[in-house]
């Protein structure tokens, strides 16, 4: 049996909120949104422009009434991560957003340059410039 991963998901507690942080200010696309009527649920999928990386599921449990992200130690889920072009240039429009950045910018002994953020909802994301 060949098995293929397809998909990451998580939780939001604003869908309209987490689309725009997604699309607007992340750069992918909006593939589908949709009703999941059995679970009272609202999902929309997304992904790079060019239809490059994992695609992203976004769920909305419309009974949820409790939504709280755990302390940065007790996470089950640590990150989502996005290579970006121009790390500094993000970062500055990231901020006058009024995005959460957890982690400044610094290098790996690979050249790398990596910087952690968070989502409308303190989902941890991971910047990645390669050079």
């Amino acid at each position: 049996m060949k098995n293929v991963f397809v998909h990451a998901s998580i939780r939001t507690s604003n869908m309209e909120k987490s689309i725009d942080f997604y699309t607007r200010l992340l750069g992918l696309k909006l593939l589908s949104r949709r009703e999941i009527k059995q679970n009272n649920a609202e999902i929309a999928f997304f992904q790079d422009p060019k239809g490059k990386g994992c695609t992203l599921e976004l769920t909305f449990y419309r009974n949820q009434k409790k939504f709280v992200q755990p302390e940065y130690e007790e996470r089950l889920f640590d990150h989502l991560g996005f290579e970006v072009a121009d790390m500094k240039m993000t970062i500055a429009a990231l901020r006058k957003e009024n995005v959460t950045i957890t982690d400044e910018p610094f290098k790996l002994a690979t050249g790398t340059t990596i910087a952690f953020i968070e989502d409308p909802d303190g989902t941890l994301i991971e910047l990645i410039e390669r050079k």
